[in-house]
């Protein structure tokens, strides 16, 4: 008896060639709608569905291979005689290929305006049925999903008349992992669609977008995996235009400065150093604020991450070209900024989409032992001016102006948080300390004598008035913090006695 192959696929590259093949392996080949067309036509026999079933496609178009001379031609098991009965009572021949892709579902929904409709009929049925039914058979069933492994499944046709047992078992794994990746992004979508904020069932999916050499230590193995959806606004979706690649610590660092970037519509340059800023200005132009982000602190921003919000140009990229620097994002380079910085080979130039920076944001996900923690990223929109003035004297509009600086600088720093500021830069930035006042004395000192006229930012409530009068004592004139501790009191007290203005948000801004 000949041996048989389904053919129906969306992704039609290489189809051709390789159903050639297979017919010049003696292999029928059965086929389907726009599949069949294609196979006609370049003169390759096939056998609609339809003869085997009996059945005309119907339901424009959703019904066609769900019949039991299909599945029971994939399922039927080879060692077993009950089931090689069955197949013959009923007239039904073994299929011993399948190569099936799936309706262009993600694709659909990535098209602008699509609408309901579009992306339900989109939703394949047949195809997945089948993909599961030879998966599972796969001790007799050879299944390919992706048009990467028709070489693989041909090579060993061609050497063995046969594709081997482990080539099947890891055909069949691929298959179940591509269905399962596929119903995700179809229950993402009606989940939203619905409006359902907290599913019973988490069903993320990701595509492998890189190997990494290794981990964050060389001992342990890594890859990037990005969402099936792409993230405008995200080092996923950054373009590399120069350099070696990316490593684990690259990325994790490039992800939180490109975060902290979403904040400032003004010109804006965030120097960053492992997940935590080093250095951040802000100016009426990106030249002027890249001087800034640097003498915010021109030690650590050696072999840092720096994003920069507008296109670099001639002048910033040769300030930039005296430092060594892992990584520069921007959303363009002129072309002479470009090919100054490109002289250092292993110097990383990202270009990413800011237009898209404001594009809703997806959920934030954090593994842990044994799951997965997941919230909205921390995007609450704060308006300065309604802060509650809880000391005497209120901050003037100029302390008001760099409160809201530090205070959008500060929900990016490791918790515990301290970050001294002006209006334009960052002057001292104390982070992850395991007590607030142990952050407060690092922010104070990094900021030096800068801190005259500066003011501070706390991400959390002051459990004590020590960090206040620490910072009242070395200059500091302007305090912004959320409150909310049961001894705020002393904290105003503590600003009151040395003539502080100290504003709460009621807002906290914890990152662990």
């Amino acid at each position: 008896m000949k041996k048989r192959a389904l053919i129906s696929v969306s992704d039609k590259s290489g189809i051709v060639d390789f159903a050639k093949e297979l017919t010049a392996l003696d292999i029928e080949i059965l086929s389907t709608g726009g599949t069949k067309k294609v196979l006609d036509e370049a003169g390759i026999a096939t056998i609609s569905i339809e003869e085997v079933t009996g059945f005309p496609e119907m339901m424009d178009g959703r019904v066609k291979t769900l019949h039991p001379l299909i599945h029971g031609g994939l399922l039927g098991r080879r060692d077993k005689a009950a089931h090689l009965e069955a197949m013959r009572e009923h007239g039904i021949l073994p299929i011993d290929y399948v190569c099936v892709n799936l309706y262009p579902f993600k694709e659909t929904i990535q098209k602008e305006q699509v609408t309901t409709e579009e992306a339900i009929e989109n939703i394949d049925i047949g195809g997945p049925s089948m993909l599961r039914s030879a998966a599972k058979n796969y001790a007799a069933v050879t299944v390919v999903v992706d048009p990467e492994d028709y070489a693989l499944v041909l090579n060993e046709l061609k050497e063995n008349k046969q594709t081997t047992l482990t080539t099947r078992e890891k055909l069949a794994a691929k298959v179940f992992r591509h269905t399962a990746a596929y119903d995700a992004v179809i229950a993402d979508f009606l989940t939203d669609l619905s409006d359902e904020k907290e599913p019973e069932k988490a069903t993320f999916t990701f595509e492998r977008k890189q190997d990494l050499r290794y981990g964050e230590n060389s001992h342990q193995t890594a890859a990037f995996y990005a969402d099936a959806i792409p993230v405008a606004f995200s080092i996923a979706s950054a373009k590399q235009l120069h350099g070696k690649e990316l490593s684990y610590n690259n990325i994790r660092d490039a992800d939180a400065a490109i975060r902290i970037s979403r904040e400032f519509e003004k010109p804006t340059v965030v120097a960053l150093k492992h997940m935590n800023p080093c250095g951040i200005g802000t100016a009426a132009d990106i030249f002027t604020a890249y001087n800034y982000a640097y003498e915010a602190d021109p030690i650590s921003i050696f072999g840092g991450i720096i994003v920069l919000n507008r296109p670099v140009d001639l002048l910033t990229a040769e300030k930039m070209h005296e430092l060594f620097l892992e990584i520069i994002i921007a959303p363009s380079f002129e072309p002479a900024a470009f090919e100054l910085l490109a002289k250092k080979k292993n110097l990383r130039l990202l270009t990413l989409d800011f237009s898209r920076k404001n594009a809703a944001a997806a959920p934030e996900r954090v593994a842990v032992l044994g799951g997965m923690l997941v919230q909205d990223q921390d995007l609450i929109e704060e308006i300065p001016e309604k802060w509650e003035v809880v000391t005497k004297r209120s901050p003037s509009p100029e302390e008001l102006t760099a409160l809201a600086f530090a205070w959008k600088t500060v929900k990016y720093v490791k918790s515990n948080a301290i970050v001294v500021a002006n209006d334009h830069q960052t002057l001292g930035i104390g982070a992850g300390q395991m007590n607030r006042v142990g952050s407060v004395k690092i922010a104070v000192e990094q900021a030096g004598e800068r801190i005259n006229e500066a003011v501070l930012a706390s991400d959390a409530y002051f459990p004590m008035d020590d960090s206040v009068e620490y910072a009242a004592q070395h200059g500091i004139k302007a305090i912004v913090q959320p409150g909310g501790s049961i001894r705020d009191k002393d904290s105003i007290a503590m600003a009151d006695k040395h003539g502080l203005t100290m504003v709460f948000t009621g807002i906290r801004h914890f990152r662990h």
